[in-house]
């Protein structure tokens, strides 16, 4: 049986010229195609030298790097499971996913070795290696070591290649196992679907620690042959600059309103770039809109989730499938891409007609393998018929275009990170004074979303929101903390005395207006 390793795949779809430029970064270093190849070789002989069990769990908290991108590729490479996590993720956060995912190997930023070290030591992790952002660190030191030729792991379809958890730090997180067979599909549908180009230069000023950054860009880029433009971080003035010099672009729709506020946006400025994508939040029409009129570019929306990267897109150019249609529509997230079935239904099951709302569930090769040991919750996530049940709720038009409307599950998305209710309200709830707390997702015109909370004190005590706030930055990541807090003697109930949670949205939807 071939190799069906995802590593193989990307490796397979370098240009035949190796010393070509596959990376320029904005420190003016620039890596070909062979020294991916033989950088992903070094630290795959490195994992191979530690002896490790087999699909052994490689946990990563770094900071952004070329070298965190082949420490994942390399990953692969060896066979193992790359387990990526948030750098905003504070000691707690870190405490239970590796208690959780117990990797073999953790790597994190040599600043935040003593505390991480501790917490896997304690958990039984062998091995606690570092990683800087200046290629300072462990990792690369031992890495220098080995040998720069290495024959990629056997791995099938089926075979887990990452896991992805939800945001939180209770048994609520839940790690998504994506397949080598999830991610390669995935990545040649897009390479097709978005009609990449062989000229094509990719700009990536993502973080790499999500589906959005790590699989759709990277693997977009190394599955065409195509240049990267790497940033280390987004800053909109940098990004508007080397526009010139690429042709695809990538990002959350926080990253098009602080674009937008540049003037040197221009239509001249952007002639050369072919497609703005977005995703991990929904789009504002407005912006939309204003990145048409300043730039002459239709922004191109799709909708994707850990658990399924990719699963719709609209148009890039005619899609047969739909009568040919060309047009991205704001507001939408497209068509299902190919091979992926999409279907809106009641919560009894039973299809609910065009232009309907109802929930979303989907099925196709890039649907998650399941939770990581959580038998029961992946069953309870797929129907009878193997459909995901992906908690949004949305419609599909007389056209086949779909729209989000909402989640069903309270989740918020702010900046494309996703935001837990229950996690911060728990955190909350813990804190001198409070009695009870909500919090709600409500519009913001630069994240997308932003989180409000709502909190009953005490009987005689007195709860400052600022002091509230201030907890909350000493205990979660810094993307969890509402923007907003309220004090209030009552929240509104129903009659089983649940909180009415699209009442509190309703009555904030204005505060950040």
């Amino acid at each position: 049986m071939s190799n069906q390793n995802l590593f193989v795949a990307l490796r397979d779809a370098f240009p035949a010229d190796l010393d070509r430029t596959a990376l320029e970064t904005d420190d003016g270093l620039t890596y070909s195609w062979r020294d991916l190849d033989r950088a992903t070789a070094m630290m795959a002989n490195l994992l191979d030298s530690l002896e490790l069990p087999a699909a052994s769990r490689i946990a990563v908290q770094v900071e952004k790097s070329v070298e965190a991108m082949v420490l994942y590729l390399a990953t692969l490479r060896a066979g193992h499971v790359f387990l990526p996590l948030n750098t905003a993720y504070q000691s707690a956060e870190i405490e239970y996913f590796i208690g959780n995912a117990e990797p073999a190997v953790v790597v994190c930023s040599p600043q935040n070795h003593g505390w991480v070290s501790k917490i896997a030591f304690t958990a039984g992790t062998k091995y606690v290696l570092t990683l800087g952002d200046d290629r300072s660190g462990s990792l690369l030191e031992r890495a220098a070591h080995q040998s720069d030729h290495h024959t990629p792991a056997v791995r099938q379809d089926d075979d887990v290649a990452a896991i992805l958890y939800t945001s939180g730090t209770t048994g609520r997180s839940k790690g998504a196992m994506l397949t080598h067979g999830n991610m390669r599909t995935n990545a040649v549908m897009l390479r097709d679907y978005w009609q990449w180009q062989p000229d094509d230069v990719l700009i990536h000023a993502l973080p790499i620690f999500h589906v959005h950054g790590l699989f759709v860009a990277i693997h977009g880029a190394l599955i065409n042959g195509s240049k990267m433009i790497w940033l280390s971080r987004f800053d909109p003035r940098r990004v508007i600059a080397k526009f010139p010099e690429a042709t695809v672009f990538m990002g959350v729709p926080t990253l098009y309103v602080r674009m937008l506020a540049e003037p040197t946006l221009t239509l001249a400025q952007t002639a050369h770039m072919r497609l703005f994508i977005a995703g991990s939040a929904p789009l504002l029409i407005e912006t939309f809109t204003d990145w048409q009129r300043r730039t002459g570019h239709t922004i191109l929306e799709r909708y994707g989730m850990s658990e399924t990267v990719m699963l719709t897109s609209n148009p890039c150019g005619p899609d047969a499938r739909y009568g040919g249609a060309t047009e991205r529509r704001g507001g939408t997230v497209g068509f299902p891409l190919p091979g992926v079935t999409l279907r809106v239904v009641e919560d009894d099951g039973k299809a609910v007609s065009p232009g309907e709302i109802g929930g979303i569930q989907v099925r196709g090769p890039n649907v998650f393998k399941g939770y990581w040991r959580m038998p029961e919750k992946t069953a309870e996530e797929f129907t009878a018929d193997g459909f995901f049940k992906t908690g949004d709720v949305g419609k599909v038009d007389a056209d086949g275009y779909v729209t989000i409307v909402g989640r069903s599950k309270d989740l918020i998305i702010s900046g494309g990170y996703n935001v837990y209710p229950a996690e911060i309200e728990g955190t909350i709830n813990e804190m001198p004074g409070v009695a009870e707390s909500a919090v709600v997702g409500v519009p913001h015109p630069d994240f997308g979303e932003a989180g409000v909370a709502v909190i009953i004190a005490r009987p005689g005590a007195t709860v400052q929101p600022e002091r509230v706030i201030a907890d909350l930055k000493a205990r979660l990541a810094n993307f969890k903390i509402p923007k907003r807090c309220f004090v209030v003697n009552e929240l509104p109930r129903n009659t089983m005395g649940k909180v009415q949670k699209n009442l509190l949205r309703e009555r904030y939807k204005s505060e950040f207006a």
